[in-house]
């Protein structure tokens, strides 16, 4: 006989992404997939990482305060509303378990991070998957789709899988909509990316509304996926709670030595943010002088459409594996002739747009 489930909704999770995995045939694999970042993490961050394993046998013990005042230097931020967790989506996931449940929703954009409805299935809450605006999140339609059940309005922004954005103004105008005990979360992976004018940083909204708290990460322009560190900002109370469901001991002590030097390091970040502006405006000329719409992106990555059935994108996904070259696709129906492509090194990302045109121009 087998366990009853205690939550019948973990029965909805499906995976998100379609997989992948390089073929041991095929070398050298080309990983432009998982939205790393190319340029890696700061020569300092690796050099502290490989320092901490000296003390390896140890905890970390209240690492909030050891990175919460780090955080908040580097951002002028407030310690006492920040927590460390495992990458971003550990935070998601606990904001999740802590204020979903069942006869709750949750609200996000349709084609938004894939990921975040798992989160409100494994504790029994419904998703509302309002449409969006050619990958953009609607204002609109998330305001309408409030109802007395709404606990959390979902926002990545920029957006993944798709790279869009909402400007600050978009965001204030949904959170100025919201009932006081609606909680928005605002998941600011790829914020480090934006060059927009008119986008807002996250915080300072979370410093001004008691209902806001933004997740960020130091697996994206800080080079630092395999750590896996993000951290949270809200406010106390809502920190308080954060905190009380973690892991007794949520983040190893590389993973501290890592980001703690990273922050330091910003000349580092800067060179990152202007390679792969450069290069993401080299990927939009290249990919679309081929006839290919591409998606507007404000991150490392950018959404390619092929709409012919003839030169599908499973087709063109097929054929750039079979040549050692990986990119993403995903599970969703409204992503059937799209691939994403993570930016690198130019070199690489030129490799890649020109075996998609040998693709396009028939080159087998």
């Amino acid at each position: 006989m087998s366990v009853t489930l205690a939550k019948p909704g973990i029965d909805k999770i499906k995976p998100h992404m379609i997989g992948s995995c390089p073929n041991p045939q095929v070398s050298p694999a080309l990983l432009l997939n998982s939205n790393e970042s190319v340029y890696g993490p700061s020569p300092l961050a690796r050099a502290a990482a490989v320092a901490s394993a000296s003390s390896l046998e140890k905890y970390v013990e209240h690492v909030d305060t050891i990175m919460a005042p780090a955080i908040g230097l580097a951002f002028g931020l407030n310690p006492d509303q920040i927590t460390v967790g495992q990458g971003s989506d550990d935070l998601l996931a606990r904001l999740a378990r802590a204020y979903l449940g069942p006869n709750t929703n949750l609200i996000r954009s349709a084609n938004g991070y894939l990921k975040v409805p798992n989160y409100a299935f494994a504790n029994d809450a419904d998703v509302i998957s309002v449409p969006d605006e050619g990958f953009k999140p609607s204002v609109d339609c998330m305001i309408a789709a409030v109802t007395d059940e709404t606990r959390i309005v979902y926002l990545a922004n920029p957006e993944n899988p798709a790279g869009t954005y909402l400007s600050g103004a978009e965001v204030r105008r949904l959170h100025k909509a919201l009932p006081e005990n609606v909680l928005m979360v605002l998941d600011c992976a790829y914020e480090e990316y934006v060059d927009a004018e008119d986008y807002e940083p996250a915080h300072i909204l979370v410093g001004e509304a008691s209902n806001v708290v933004m997740c960020k990460t130091f697996s994206k322009i800080y080079g630092l996926a395999g750590a896996r560190i993000g951290w949270l900002y809200g406010n106390s109370e809502l920190v308080d709670i954060i905190r009380r469901i973690a892991l007794t001991f949520p983040v190893s002590s590389t993973a501290v030595a890592a980001a703690l030097a990273g922050l330091e390091d910003r000349a580092h970040i800067r060179s990152v943010f202007e390679a792969n502006a450069t290069v993401r405006q080299i990927a939009n000329e290249r990919l679309s002088s081929l006839g290919l719409e591409v998606v507007p992106s404000q991150t490392n990555f950018v959404l390619i459409k092929f709409p012919d059935a003839r030169q599908s994108a499973k087709q063109v996904d097929q054929y750039l594996r079979n040549r050692g070259i990986y990119l993403r696709r995903f599970a969703s129906p409204a992503f059937d002739d799209y691939i994403r492509i993570t930016l690198g090194h130019r070199s690489n990302v030129d490799f890649a747009i020109d075996t998609i045109a040998d693709f396009l121009d028939g080159i087998f």
